[in-house]
């Protein structure tokens, strides 16, 4: 009985959260009005979140790319089929690794930063001060943050593509020798806007928006305590990584089941 009543209750505080994760996604999302009135939020935000994030997307899309270039290229020779390295390193990174890479990321940089930077401001009452002179922390606080990385995420995504397939071209062709008219005009005769492209972009957004939610949640509803926080922001690098690679086998079963 102990068990089921372990289960019991840590079934009933885990719809408890997300009830209460719902209604402050309610209050996020209709306070984002707000941040258009003031752009210059929102730009610091997003220099925080997104333009300090550059340097490890782009380092890591960089070896991820090489990566993919000297495996593919390895797989591919059995076949004779080396020319066609660039679709494969493409299609994987525009595809999958592009935005699930990115989004990793950013949830252990960015996403962990906003949940202690948050976290900390409850724990020093910054938000009750707020709230105290009339002003909704949600609005002025949380929502520039949340749009911040909901419009970053995408651009980082896209990024670290571009700069994956340039890795896979400077150790496909600069290293193993394949012809590099053949590495870019097969990736452009093979790939689909629509079906690799379009979908990698929705992919990143469905990621940016998942990702900024569940970090600020997790930082305005944490514990006002040092250890409290420490907790929260765990529970957001975990909990993003969970959605995330949960949300790109949902998303990619939709994409592609049918073809």
């Amino acid at each position: 009985m102990e068990f089921f009543h372990s289960l019991g209750v840590s079934t009933r505080s885990s719809f408890t959260k997300l009830g209460r994760g719902s209604y402050f996604l309610y209050h996020l999302l209709a306070g984002i009005s707000s941040v258009l009135v003031r752009p210059r939020l929102l730009l610091k935000q997003m220099h925080s979140v997104g333009v300090l994030s550059f340097l490890i997307i782009s380092i890591s899309g960089l070896f991820v790319g090489m990566v993919l270039g000297l495996q593919g290229f390895y797989i591919l020779s059995r076949f004779g089929a080396e020319e066609t390295l660039g679709v494969m390193v493409a299609a994987s990174l525009v595809r999958e690794l592009g935005p699930v890479v990115t989004a990793l990321l950013f949830a252990g940089r960015a996403g962990s930063a906003l949940t202690a930077e948050i976290g900390l401001m409850k724990a020093t009452e910054q938000l009750s001060g707020m709230e105290m002179m009339a002003i909704d922390p949600i609005k002025r606080v949380v929502s520039p943050r949340f749009l911040a990385g909901f419009l970053s995420m995408p651009l980082l995504a896209a990024l670290f593509s571009c700069i994956g397939i340039i890795g896979g071209q400077l150790v496909g062709t600069g290293l193993l020798g394949v012809d590099d008219g053949a590495y870019w005009s097969q990736m452009q005769a093979n790939l689909d806007f629509q079906d690799d492209i379009i979908n990698g972009i929705i992919k990143s957004i469905v990621f940016g928006f998942v990702s900024s939610w569940i970090a600020l949640f997790e930082g305005y509803d944490c514990i006002p305590t040092a250890e409290g926080v420490s907790r929260a922001t765990t529970r957001t690098v975990v909990n993003s990584a969970f959605s995330i690679l949960g949300l790109d086998f949902i998303l990619t079963a939709l994409m592609f089941g049918e073809n």
